[in-house]
């Protein structure tokens, strides 16, 4: 090797060994910057796709939810993702502002999200709009089950209503009971003072007539009184009446 050469071989050892403390105060870019703006969003998009496929779907919302597009069909997207992680109120806000991305399918799907949180009014609702706009068996299925499902809510409903009232219904017939009772009490009571003050006043009446009575006349009723008591008690009428048939004889020529 000859001393030019050398000299050469420790210019690239030089700038080897300097070159990191010569950029050392370079700021290096992001992998953001050095990827174009609208390739960003099309990543994140397979990336929630990926999730979906994959069954991990809370992942996949949050992915289309880092986008922060008022996108009709990532909107719609992230719905069915949010649907699928059981996010039914979530996915209800996305659905409606994705209006126009296969609408009938979107208006199914609503009705799926209202089924499962019980409001089978609503689910009833949009199924039956779904199916204004296309005909579907598994709409008309899901229909007919929503339909049998109300119904029975609200039998259920009446029998928990029922059950409320019927304490309700006890409580006021004991009320009612004892209301009656209080004025049957207070009508016995009225009664035997009447009753009293009757008595005492038909003694009075007595008492009176007895004053005014001569001696004569207090000893008849007197004797009076004691003779009904002697026939009552032998159960003996006050007055018998007796007679006889008078049998005449047999006139074979006049029978009349």
């Amino acid at each position: 090797m000859n001393l030019q050469i050398k000299i050469e071989y420790h210019k690239l050892l030089l700038v080897f060994f300097l070159s990191p403390m010569l950029f050392a105060d370079v700021v290096k870019p992001s992998l953001t910057e050095l990827i174009p703006q609208d390739i960003l969003p099309f990543q994140t998009i397979k990336e929630a796709n990926e999730a979906y496929e994959k069954g991990e779907f809370r992942k996949s919302s949050m992915l289309f939810q880092s986008l922060k597009i008022e996108d009709a069909t990532v909107l719609y997207n992230q719905a069915n993702a949010e649907y699928k992680a059981g996010m039914y109120d979530d996915a209800l806000k996305h659905y409606a502002k994705s209006k126009g991305v296969d609408e009938a399918t979107r208006l199914y799907n609503m009705g799926n999200c209202y089924f499962k949180k019980g409001d089978f009014k609503s689910a009833i609702k949009q199924y039956t709009a779904s199916l204004r706009l296309k005909s579907d068996e598994d709409v008309m299925h899901n229909l007919k089950l929503a339909r049998e499902k109300r119904k029975e809510k609200n039998k259920e409903k009446k029998k928990k209503d029922k059950k409320k009232e019927e304490p309700k219904k006890k409580k006021e017939q004991k009320k009612k009971k004892q209301e009656d009772k209080k004025k049957n009490d207070k009508k016995k009571e009225s009664d035997k003072k009447n009753s009293k003050s009757q008595k005492d006043e038909n003694a009075s009446k007595k008492q009176e007539t007895e004053k005014q009575m001569n001696p004569k006349e207090k000893m008849r009723k007197k004797e009076l009184s004691h003779l009904i008591k002697q026939l009552s008690k032998r159960k003996m009428p006050t007055m018998m009446y007796q007679g006889k048939e008078n049998k005449g004889e047999r006139n074979d020529k006049n029978p009349w």
